[in-house]
């Protein structure tokens, strides 16, 4: 009779086990929540603050409202393709590339766009400069890919002030 008086008080109620666990989770998950709550507002406070002290003007303050939006990355498909012919003797005789660029934001589209003449222009300079027999291989491809990359950033860097193209990428590209 001892034995089952004792085997009682050993065993515990596992509801009020959980009930203990849930109220030290969810204690737990309100003061994690409400620390980054607090430092989220706190840190965009000091950088407003900081803001107007280093600017001391609205203009200032709205350009970098501007920057900190994130503009997502949109493809620009290059609406012709690029054709280059090479001399007779060569193992190839024409060289036909389309283009997709991978830029930040809209606004970067009607950049390349604007000076597309231009960006046509050197490209087709790049992949002369190529030639057909390295750019059948897949190192001379990439090569193409890499020249063609820092051109159109030349372009857009000198023309519009800041590169924009953050890769470029063949969707067509055939040699006879």
């Amino acid at each position: 009779m001892a034995e089952s008086h004792s085997n009682k008080e050993v065993k515990k109620s596992p509801k009020k086990m959980i009930m203990i666990i849930a109220i030290v989770v969810l204690l737990i998950g309100a003061g994690a929540g409400g620390y980054f709550y607090m430092n989220k507002t706190s840190d965009a406070k000091h950088a407003e603050g900081a803001g107007q002290e280093k600017h001391g003007s609205e203009e200032h303050t709205e350009e970098a409202k501007h920057e900190e939006v994130a503009e997502p990355d949109v493809y620009y498909d290059l609406p012709t393709p690029l054709i280059v012919d090479f001399p007779a003797g060569g193992s190839a005789k024409v060289i036909k590339v389309s283009l997709t660029m991978l830029v930040k934001g809209e606004g970067s589209v009607a950049v390349l766009k604007k000076h597309e003449p231009m960006i046509r222009n050197n490209l087709l300079m790049a992949i002369s400069a190529i030639g057909a027999d390295k750019a059948k291989t897949t190192e001379g491809k990439q090569e193409l890919r890499a020249l063609m990359l820092t051109e159109i950033g030349k372009v857009l860097e000198k023309m519009a002030g800041k590169n924009t193209v953050k890769d470029v990428y063949f969707t067509e590209f055939v040699m006879q």
